[in-house]
């Protein structure tokens, strides 16, 4: 195939500010889960106390993951975020891998499951078959993709724009139950006291919710783009897993207010059954509404990101070089947000990305807790200078034991738990390896041939 370089004067450019990358940050990770994974921690831990305790929980062993990316991000403030980080802290296999895994199943299947979850919520409205819910879903991804091609500016402004929407609306929706629910709701949804969870029980509520805070990292891939990214990049992780933290203590306290604990326990849609419960009708439609611009503003960050992984692996030579390609106008990794749209639509279409997402999103933690390790590595050799962030992880090594003791854990109880669908999706991960050593191969004969005419 036809080598394509990027055109000589034609770069991505640092236009990203402290404020869209944190919109970034908040906005990625403020999905839709929150509106339905406290049914699912409430399961494990009956009390309103541990439930408290388990988010708390998820948002400090988040904000340590955030920590440990900061440093790095201070370290290589590059574009490819995740992806540089285990190339240069354990090796470029592991690299390659982690951009493997992203493109055939996890961060296309987030873009494909995000894309359903608005169309479904859309259907809330105007009534969706099955095909309708695919198709309005495609369109928000191409749509999506559209606005990123035409810059990480305008994306940004994008993100910016929901992230702030849904936020606000969070806000007043606190402020509307704290005001309206009558105290005999409140009285109804004090639970009676509940025995301490078992250690096992409270391991799985707090899987549940650093599941919640899924995406944390993303805001990385694009540094590239980052004005003063070694500064802005640790920053937007620190204020944006902050922000989220807030919303979603907040948001409980306000599903527990109007809902006896027995029915949030039960509770499939937490957030509509709350609202439900304090205006009806409205109050339904007012969280439905809520979900479009959550799924919606998490789309779009995920869209922007992933295609600056696929950009930085083809620059390395570990895809093909028509991946880093950039738009002489806009500045945009163009071919991969084209690309990268295209198959998340063709995951939509067919339906796969069920399987594919639920056998492979838990291998994420894996390789989160190799980058974690790459830090303790890169710190012990001998880098001179090539290895010195701006900024360093608070209470080294503590705190990055807290987290990658924390990926163990979520990759170890899901082996045990469904070890046929974890070995399948540790099988389509592994299956990039042959892949990584042809691209390897290709490089060092690449190489050889440019020395030898030389």
């Amino acid at each position: 195939m036809h080598s394509e370089r990027p055109k000589p004067g034609v770069s991505l450019q640092r236009t990203m500010g402290l404020f869209p990358a944190s919109a970034m940050v908040a906005g990625i990770i403020l999905g839709a889960s929150i509106f339905v994974q406290p049914s699912e921690i409430s399961r494990h831990v009956s009390s309103i106390p541990g439930m408290f305790v388990v988010w708390l929980c998820a948002g400090v062993l988040t904000l340590c993951g955030a920590l440990v990316c900061a440093e790095l991000a201070s370290a290589f403030p590059q574009t490819g975020g995740v992806y540089i980080f285990l190339k240069e802290g354990i090796s470029p296999a592991a690299g390659f891998l982690w951009g493997w895994a992203m493109f055939w199943s996890v961060h296309s299947g987030i873009i494909a499951a995000m894309a359903v979850i608005f169309a479904r919520y859309v259907g809330y409205f105007t009534p969706l078959g099955d095909t309708g819910i695919r198709v309005v879903a495609i369109g928000a991804i191409l749509l999506l993709s559209g606005v990123n091609y035409l810059g990480v500016r305008l994306g940004g402004s994008v993100q910016t724009i929901l992230t702030s929407a849904k936020v606000l609306a969070i806000v007043l929706i606190l402020i509307a139950v704290f005001a309206l629910a009558a105290p005999e709701q409140a009285a109804q949804a004090s639970p009676t006291p509940a025995e301490m969870p078992s250690l096992r029980a409270f391991v799985l509520a707090l899987i549940a919710g650093l599941f919640s805070f899924g995406g944390w990292h993303m805001v990385t891939y694009a540094a590239g783009e980052t004005r003063e990214a070694e500064k802005t990049i640790p920053r937007a992780l620190l204020i944006g897993t902050l922000v989220v933290t807030a919303c979603y203590l907040g948001l409980n306290a306000a599903y527990l207010r109007v809902l006896p604990l027995a029915k949030l326990v039960a509770s499939e849609r937490v957030a509509a059954d709350a609202a439900s419960a304090l205006g009806g009708a409205w109050g339904a439609a007012a969280v439905s509404a809520l979900v479009i611009v959550s799924a919606c503003g998490s789309l779009n960050g995920i869209i922007l990101a992933g295609p600056r992984v696929y950009f930085a692996m083809a620059q390395d030579g570990l895809a093909f070089r028509w991946l880093s390609a950039i738009h002489p106008r806009f500045q945009t990794p163009h071919k991969a947000i084209l690309l990268q749209a295209v198959w998340s639509s063709v995951l939509v279409a067919t339906g796969t990305y069920r399987a594919l997402f639920t056998r492979v999103i838990y291998t994420e933690w894996l390789f989160f807790g190799l980058m974690t390790l790459g830090i303790f590595r890169l710190r012990s050799r001998s880098f001179g200078t090539s290895y010195a962030p701006a900024a360093r992880v608070w209470g080294y090594p503590v705190v990055p034991l807290l987290f990658a003791a924390a990926c163990a854990a979520i990759v170890i109880n899901q082996i045990a738990a469904d070890p046929k669908e974890s070995a399948m999706g540790l099988l389509l991960v592994g299956a990039g390896w042959p892949v990584y050593y042809f691209w390897a191969r290709k490089n060092n004969s690449q190489g050889e041939l440019a020395n030898g005419n030389h």
